[in-house]
């Protein structure tokens, strides 16, 4: 299916602090999500996904362009709109890394969920959605995917590589409530994890899936061979093998959740 990537729309935010002091602009004062979605008018099932620590590189891009492929129309936020200017990427290199992982402990939790709660709205109110909604993501992505599918609208979400959940280090202060809130995941999600990434190893896997058995959440797990960024393709661990076998189960997730 043909696509269409080059929109955006910018949702106006405010900068994070305490959850009372939200009065500064972030710079620009939007949080610019990239839309990718199919080039025949209509309207598709929305899929909300959020990238890893580096935001709208060119990887998630064409993550972002194979899932719009496939029917749906696809909203790409970027995480870090209160400390950098719209349209910023950083590199995947230790500058942009280091930045990236700096800034995952600077953003508050309640920040990361007020952006998913507009995210959801304006993906919602996109002309080409039909309201029908499911989050993803990859890395952090996957972590902040989670957390946006503890929101009703959501019926469906495809969470790879997820980290800190286990441990509860997300946002400033390292003390989120992730793993505490399980019980209220009601979205069907897919767990998507490779055996070899040493950021969440066995022991933090188990972990996870122990709260979702714990609260009887509805939840797929699939673990592959596969290293931390597996379906990134640039760089060494990219595994297109993996990238299509793990994808197919997430289209056929949103294909059968989302129909309707």
């Amino acid at each position: 299916m043909i696509i269409r990537s080059d929109e955006f729309i910018d949702i106006p935010r405010v900068a994070s602090g305490t959850p009372s002091d939200d009065a500064m602009p972030s710079p620009g004062g939007v949080m610019r999500t990239h839309v990718f979605r199919p080039a025949v008018e209509g309207r598709y099932p929305g899929v909300l996904l959020f990238s890893e620590i580096y935001q709208v590189t060119d990887p998630i891009r064409r993550l972002a362009a194979y899932v719009a492929g496939h029917g749906f129309c696809v909203a790409v936020p970027e995480v870090y709109h209160e400390y950098e200017r719209p349209g910023t990427v950083l590199r995947y290199d230790v500058a942009g890394t280091d930045r990236g992982n700096a800034l995952k402990v600077t953003k508050p939790v309640h920040a990361f969920d007020a952006d998913a709660v507009a995210a959801l709205d304006g993906l919602a109110a996109h002309p080409a959605c039909t309201g029908r909604l499911a989050t993803m993501g990859v890395c952090l992505g996957g972590h902040l995917a989670y957390r946006a599918a503890l929101d009703p609208r959501v019926a469906a979400a495809a969470c790879f590589y997820a980290t800190d959940i286990h441990n509860g280090t997300l946002g400033a202060g390292k003390q989120d409530d992730s793993l505490a809130r399980m019980e209220e995941l009601k979205a069907e999600t897919l767990f998507i994890w490779g055996r070899q990434d040493p950021h969440v190893p066995f022991a933090a896997r188990e972990t996870i899936r122990a709260r979702l058995e714990a609260v009887g959440a509805n939840y797929g797990w699939l673990e592959v061979n596969g290293q931390h960024a597996f379906l990134r393709d640039e760089g060494p661990r990219y595994d297109p093998a993996l990238f299509a076998q793990t994808l197919n189960a997430v289209i056929a997730l949103f294909n059968r959740t989302l129909a309707g």
